[in-house]
């Protein structure tokens, strides 16, 4: 079949079984990624040696792609391709068989072919098919001469296939190199993506062999200082060498797994924390062990971290158990009955409950002031604020929430609040600069139905709000009953940052 009637037939739908097959030919001649490559010894020697063998001027390793064929191998031919539609070695890649032509002249497929009509002359031609390992014929590897010659006999024909084989055994092993050395950059850019060094030591010589993300974990100078088992020794933070040693010399004697966290002196960057896990190759009868190594000091921190929390929570759990304690002991000498008793327990309760989902939604330990505010605007909507976000510690959020339920429940009762048309303003300020800087706050009620007066006993609230503010945040409390309502400012050391 030529080329033209190839072409008609898939033009009319009537051999799609051959375009699935040329399709799938293309694809596994693009996967040894050999087109338009360099010339290589390994190639050039087999078509030298046929053409001496063969006592014929030119011998090719010819690969057929879509629309050319091109030469990786040409000996006594000096042009790198021709047009696939001309070239012999098309027929045995449609056939999928040795082509042989003794006398293209007398071959109606290549009487007017331009390369027997023209240079290089082609009178004979044998080629055999190069199978690759799913047995797509990519190319040929093929003999030409001048003159018109007879046609290969058994023997010769078998022989030029062994050829062929060689020149598919090759070109395999070339694609295999090239596909494992293409897997190894990609495993080392993961490797140095996630940070991982992988190494190999020779307990036997010492030396120590390292890939991947090594220069990011040890330092630049990895591959001197640490090309020994003593260089890597050398690098460890001193506390550690001895532990590691001990662990290492355990996996030599015993000829185990090696598993050990260790601390490194980096050049740059100081004290680091490092894992490495390990085994010995069972591939190989020396003694060597191959692991990996990865940077911890992250994890490390968070560790750390966790525990310092922990710590905090323990001992914020101990200060809130102990605040409840005292409000109940207190509460319950101030009330006048069960039912007062209960409403000042859940009222006191509930302002710990607010400072409590403040830090829940930080850190645990520290808490934001507006953050604080809006509970406390939420539970009494008649309170209006504003001031710069500060960043409280636990202890003092929780004064400022007993603090602000004391004074809104007065408000309440007996203040502003206790009326329709009454608020409550509550600003405050902190100085930025100074030696004797100062957080100022003032809650000012105003529209209240009727006027308050001081009271004229010390209750527990205010008991409550003065130790607060003396106690817990070391500041004062005034308080002022204007004719408008209660205006109390408290003054303390300015010492929170803001959030």
């Amino acid at each position: 079949m030529t080329l033209e009637d190839r072409g008609q037939a898939l033009a009319d739908g009537g051999d799609r079984d051959r375009a699935h097959d040329e399709a799938r030919r293309l694809r596994t001649l693009r996967e040894y990624r050999i087109m338009d490559t360099a010339p290589e010894p390994a190639f050039d020697r087999v078509t030298k040696l046929v053409a001496d063998l063969f006592d014929v001027p030119i011998a090719l390793v010819s690969l057929v792609d879509d629309c050319r064929q091109w030469f990786k191998s040409s000996y006594g031919l000096d042009v790198a391709e021709t047009h696939r539609d001309i070239s012999f070695c098309q027929y045995a890649v449609i056939e999928e068989r040795p082509v042989i032509v003794p006398d293209a002249r007398e071959d109606l497929r290549f009487v007017d072919n331009p390369l027997v009509t023209g240079d290089p002359f082609i009178r004979f031609y044998a080629g055999v098919p190069l199978r690759a390992y799913n047995g797509a014929v990519l190319g040929t590897l093929c003999i030409i001469d001048r003159e018109p010659r007879a046609a290969l006999d058994a023997r010769e024909l078998e022989r030029l296939g062994d050829f062929a084989a060689i020149i598919m055994a090759e070109a395999d092993l070339r694609r295999t190199v090239i596909e494992r050395d293409e897997a190894r950059h990609m495993l080392e850019r993961a490797m140095d993506f996630s940070r991982i060094a992988t190494w190999q030591f020779d307990a036997q010589t010492d030396a120590l062999n390292w890939r991947g993300a090594v220069a990011e974990l040890w330092g630049e100078d990895y591959a001197t200082a640490l090309s020994t088992g003593e260089g890597f020794f050398e690098r460890l933070y001193p506390p550690d060498r001895d532990a590691v040693r001990v662990t290492l010399g355990d996996a030599v004697e015993n000829g185990t797994p090696y598993a050990t966290e260790y601390r490194i002196v980096h050049p740059e960057k100081g004290v680091r924390w490092m894992a490495a896990r390990a085994d010995w190759d069972v591939r190989s009868n020396d003694a060597v062990l191959t692991g990996i190594s990865i940077d911890i000091t992250e994890q490390k921190s968070r560790q750390e971290n966790d525990a310092v929390l922990m710590r905090e929570l323990h001992h914020r759990m101990r200060n809130l158990f102990a605040t409840v304690g005292a409000i109940i002991s207190l509460t319950r000498h101030a009330a006048t009955d069960v039912d007062d008793y209960v409403e000042r327990i859940s009222s006191r309760l509930d302002a710990l409950n607010r400072a409590q989902n403040v830090l829940l939604g930080a850190n645990f330990l520290t808490g934001s002031m507006h953050a604080l505010m809006r509970e406390v605007e939420a539970a009494f909507p008649r309170i209006h604020w504003s001031g710069p976000d500060l960043e409280l510690p636990e202890n003092a959020l929780v004064a400022m929430a007993l603090l602000f339920n004391e004074l809104a429940t007065n408000a309440v009762k007996h203040g502003a609040l206790s009326g329709r048309e009454g608020q409550v303003d509550i600003a405050w300020t902190q100085d930025s600069d100074g030696e004797d800087r100062r957080f100022r706050l003032t809650w000012t009620e105003s529209g209240g139905d009727t006027a308050v007066a001081a009271p004229e006993r010390t209750s527990f609230g205010t008991l409550l709000m003065e130790r607060s503010v003396r106690n817990n945040l070391g500041g004062t409390i005034e308080r002022r009953w204007e004719p408008g309502g209660l205006v109390c400012t408290i003054t303390l050391p300015a010492k929170w940052r803001e959030a």
